[in-house]
């Protein structure tokens, strides 16, 4: 799942872009969880560097977007930021604050959808992390970013991914190990939730992408903090 912020002024366009964001999803398949901010005030005030992408307009009334870009900067060095604007001359002074790149305005779908592609691309390169896992006739290179959740299966464990789901021999502690250091936990004795594919917690389930799964009681606490950690502080 990808974290967006849209900052921009303007509320049609705030909807437009919200608009093409799902469009995306449903073209694609990649999942968002977006927040919109009417001006660069507002989401400095209390700034987390929870966000993967910044969409942000440049010209804003009360702090303009290059401005706003500088101040993120100082607290987020790692962010990408896209800037939407009218002139293109403004823009191109972006690349002092490590812009990813610009749309200009009116923000047609197909500039806007190559955005999103070189972000997502960007975000795989710098998260790609891989697994070998034994399977028939040999091993499988498995993207860690790409599992939903692995579930043990006596001495098998299935692993839920974006390509589809298989099993393979092994034992979910083991791979517990083997991924300490990676954004994974528990939120039952049966399953390992990727927390990067969360997209929603309520009461005693989790959404794990297209997947619901049961929070246990004994593990509900260390699974939150673990989410909570992940995310900034901030909570769902």
């Amino acid at each position: 799942m990808i974290r967006v912020a849209i900052v921009e002024d303007e509320e049609a366009v705030r909807e437009q872009l919200l608009g093409y964001v799902q469009r995306y999803t449903r073209q694609y398949g990649t999942t968002f969880e977006v927040r919109t901010f009417s001006d660069g005030v507002e989401i400095l005030e209390g700034y987390r560097p929870v966000y993967d992408l910044i969409l942000l307009d440049v010209e804003m009334k009360h702090l303009d977007g290059m401005e706003t870009a500088q101040r993120i900067r100082a607290l987020d060095s790692d962010v990408m930021i896209v800037f939407i604007t009218n002139m293109a001359q403004y823009a191109i002074k972006g690349y002092a604050v490590g812009a990813l790149d610009y749309v200009l305005k009116p923000v047609p779908y197909f500039a806007f959808s190559q955005q999103l592609q070189k972000a997502e691309e960007q975000l795989r390169r710098r998260t790609r992390h891989y697994l070998a896992v034994p399977v028939e006739g040999g091993l499988r290179r498995l993207d860690t970013s790409r599992i939903y959740y692995i579930e043990s299966e006596g001495h098998r464990v299935r692993f839920y991914t974006e390509e589809g789901d298989f099993a393979a021999p092994g034992a979910l502690k083991a791979l517990e190990e083997k991924l300490a250091d990676r954004p994974f936990a528990r939120c039952n004795s049966g399953y390992l939730v990727n927390l990067a594919q969360v997209q929603a917690v309520q009461q005693n389930t989790v959404q794990v992408g297209p997947y619901e799964l049961q929070v246990s009681r004994p593990k509900r606490k260390s699974f939150l903090a673990a989410l909570t950690d992940y995310i900034g502080g901030d909570g769902l």
